[in-house]
């Protein structure tokens, strides 16, 4: 098969479009013919990598896949069947996972990470990771939900109990999570605040932000503020880091919770321990999100409800060009590569 490999770590002209090794039948998996793969900023960390992290070299990265199964291997989900990828694997017999939490799982794992991933012709995967979806839905969108749609849900449904009524301040509403929180928020029944760049203000609005706050100039904590009657935020969302992350803590409003998935510019973040006790803020991590989440917010997908927003489709000899995009975080939406 031909595949988008790195053999060294480094820049996007480390990534590599040849042949590699089809994958091998294995029990319990099937063999799946990639049709699409969203980019996620972990692609870009796997490349330069990961501290104290080893990657299996050569690599194949890609976490959001889609595609049509090849070879069942046994499995209940048929030869033929369009279905895209839960981007999460598990053991299945710790204590996380009989519990339903599996992205607590000890060995939890994302594909493309220590597995081969969706840079490539061909995947195999475990049949319990396949998600059939109907015909009306296309690859490429279809690549474009699985780990953003279900990392949102995670955050806000899961972690930060988003409920009617609430505001919720969305960071980077045009990143692949930010687009999907601002739909899942508005979903519940919360009002939504977002930050983006102003070039991305309109399209922010379109998807349902109330206000699209400037990401990089201002003091966008004091215009949610405003916004709220000098109350704040009930749920910010976040995984920008280090560059905003005072202000996010600022933009909450008593009770408030800060829910973040990801520090894309720094690892950093401190706090006045004071407003963290009298105010009585909950930071809340998280990471991915669980099997059940992600089939529960699948029908929302195949429905209409939540429609991921594409930026660009990029063929998979241009992973590069397409890596190169998500660095210069000119993109509104996920970029998807085509098999």
């Amino acid at each position: 098969m031909k595949a988008v490999r790195f053999h060294e770590h480094g820049g996007p002209d480390v990534l590599r479009y040849e042949d590699a090794p089809d994958p091998v039948a294995q029990p319990g998996h099937a063999i799946v013919r990639i049709r699409a793969c969203a980019l996620n900023h972990l692609d870009l960390w796997e490349r330069r990598g990961i501290e104290r992290v080893t990657l299996p070299l050569p690599h194949i990265s890609g976490s959001d896949i889609s595609g049509e199964v090849v070879d069942a291997g046994g499995g209940p989900v048929a030869a033929g069947t369009r279905v895209m990828l839960q981007p999460g694997l598990r053991c299945g017999a710790c204590a996380a996972c009989r519990d339903g939490r599996d992205n607590e799982c000890a060995r939890y794992d994302v594909l493309g990470l220590q597995s081969d991933g969706g840079y490539a012709g061909l995947i195999a995967i475990p049949h319990e990771n396949l998600i059939p979806i109907p015909a009306h839905v296309d690859f490429v969108i279809a690549a474009a939900f699985p780990l953003t749609f279900m990392t949102a849900w995670h955050m806000l449904v899961t972690r930060a109990g988003v409920r009617q009524g609430d505001t919720v301040l969305v960071l980077a509403g045009g990143s692949g999570v930010g687009q999907a929180a601002i739909q899942i928020a508005r979903h519940f029944g919360a009002r939504v605040l977002a930050t983006c760049a102003p070039q991305k203000a309109e399209r922010t609005l379109a998807l349902g932000a109330e206000h699209a706050l400037d990401h990089y100039a201002g003091d966008f904590s004091r215009e949610v503020r405003q916004l709220t009657g000098g109350r704040g935020a009930d749920i910010v969302i976040e995984h920008v880091g280090e560059a905003t992350w005072d202000r996010s803590v600022r933009s909450l409003a008593r009770g408030g919770r800060l829910v973040t998935c990801g520090a894309t510019t720094g690892y950093r973040g401190g706090i006045d321990l004071r407003h963290l006790f009298a105010r009585q803020l909950s930071l809340l991590g998280s990471y991915m999100g669980c099997f059940a989440e992600l089939r529960e917010a699948a029908p929302l997908l195949f429905d209409g409800t939540f429609t991921p927003v594409v930026d660009r489709v990029f063929p998979l000899r241009d992973a590069a060009a397409a890596q190169q995009r998500l660095e210069e975080k000119g993109q509104f939406g996920k970029i998807v590569l085509q098999t």
